[in-house]
C-alpha cells in the first residue's frame, strides 16, 4: 500500500476530471475471515492517502463480514468528499523530510485537504507552514477524521503523528479575520 501509494506524487499532473489515477484497490478491515495486514493507523493513512489522491475508492470482500472497525473507515462523510471533491484536484506531496510528508489538495470551497504522513517506525511530530501550502493568514484547521475543529492556527501547524500514521486535516480561511 505505501509503495504504490506514496509513488503516485510524480503522476499528478495527469489526473483529473476524466483521467483518474487508479492507486488499486483498497485492502483495509477484510473482516475475520481474511484480516488486513495493516494496523488501523495504517488503514487511516490507506484511506485517507486515497482520498487526498482523489483515487477510486473500490474494496473487494464481502460487506456482511466487516469487523466493527472497517464501516466506520469507509463511510466518513467529510473523508469521502475530500475524494469526491467537485473541484476534481488530486493531491500533491508539500514537504518531504525524510519519511514525513506532507500532502496537498485544494478543494472547490477554497480550503484545503492536508495530510501529514509518519511514515517511521516511532511517533514523531510532522509539521506544515502555510507558505508551504501557498496561503497566508490565520487559518481554521479541523480534523476531517475526528470531525472536530482544532482551533485557528497562524502560521502553521504541526501535531504528533503516530508511526505509520496520518491526520487528515482540512486548512480554511478565517472569512473576516484580523489580528489582534
Amino acid at each position: 500500500m505505501a509503495g504504490i501509494g506514496f509513488n503516485q506524487a510524480a503522476l499528478a499532473p495527469y489526473a483529473g476530471p476524466g483521467h483518474w489515477n487508479d492507486p488499486d484497490m483498497l485492502v483495509v478491515g477484510w473482516g475475520n475471515a481474511r484480516p488486513t495486514r495493516l494496523t488501523p493507523d495504517e488503514q487511516y493513512t490507506h484511506i485517507s492517502l486515497w482520498s487526498l489522491l482523489s483515487a477510486p475508492l473500490l474494496i473487494g470482500y464481502d460487506l456482511a463480514r466487516l469487523g466493527d472497525f472497517t464501516p466506520n473507515l469507509l463511510t466518513n462523510d467529510e473523508v469521502i468528499d475530500i475524494d469526491q471533491d467537485p473541484l476534481g484536484k488530486r493531491a500533491s506531496r508539500v514537504v518531504q523530510h525524510g519519511s514525513l510528508e506532507v500532502w496537498e489538495k485544494d478543494l472547490a470551497d477554497g480550503s484545503k485537504a492536508v495530510g501529514l504522513f509518519n511514515r517511521r517506525m516511532f511517533n514523531a511530530t510532522v509539521s506544515v507552514s502555510w507558505a508551504e501550502l501557498g496561503i497566508t493568514g490565520p487559518q481554521m484547521v479541523h480534523d476531517v477524521w475526528r470531525q472536530t475543529d482544532l482551533g485557528q492556527f497562524d502560521e502553521q501547524f504541526s501535531v504528533k503523528v503516530p508511526w505509520h500514521g496520518v491526520r487528515l486535516i482540512k486548512v480554511s480561511p478565517l472569512k473576516g479575520a484580523q489580528k489582534p
